[in-house]
């Protein structure tokens, strides 16, 4: 079966953040997206898109009750996934090691919105 404009699928997650120039900031300084698009109600900016890669996140403060609630599973090959960490530590962003099924690298928001990045089930540790 093909695969035509009707059966495609575009998506982009929405995070709730408490303060969008902080987490705008963050996304674009440290973790290297880029701002695509903003909006605004009475010059107080309430929306702000950024994305790296095919990687498109809408950060809100529409929502309070959805602040810190985003997770996002980033898989990367494996030498992507090394470059970005060494990116990430060169810009001093504050990665940690986890498990969900395998191993993985996150990254936390100032909200605590979480990036999930999955090592290849046979990469070694960073720390080896």
């Amino acid at each position: 079966m093909s695969e035509g404009p009707a059966d495609r699928w575009y998506a982009r997650t929405v995070w709730g953040v408490s303060d969008i120039e902080r987490s705008a900031a963050f996304y674009v300084e440290k973790l290297g997206f880029k701002e695509n698009s903003r909006y605004a109600e009475e010059n107080n900016p309430l929306i702000v898109q950024v994305s790296r890669a095919e990687c498109e996140l809408i950060l809100s403060t529409q929502w309070p009750e959805r602040v810190g609630h985003g997770l996002l599973y980033l898989e990367l090959a494996p030498e992507a996934l090394a470059a970005v960490r060494a990116e990430f530590e060169g810009r001093g962003v504050a990665l940690k090691d986890g498990w969900w099924g395998g191993r993985l690298m996150a990254v936390e928001d100032p909200d605590c919105n979480a990036l999930w990045f999955p090592y290849p089930v046979d990469e070694p540790s960073p720390e080896a």
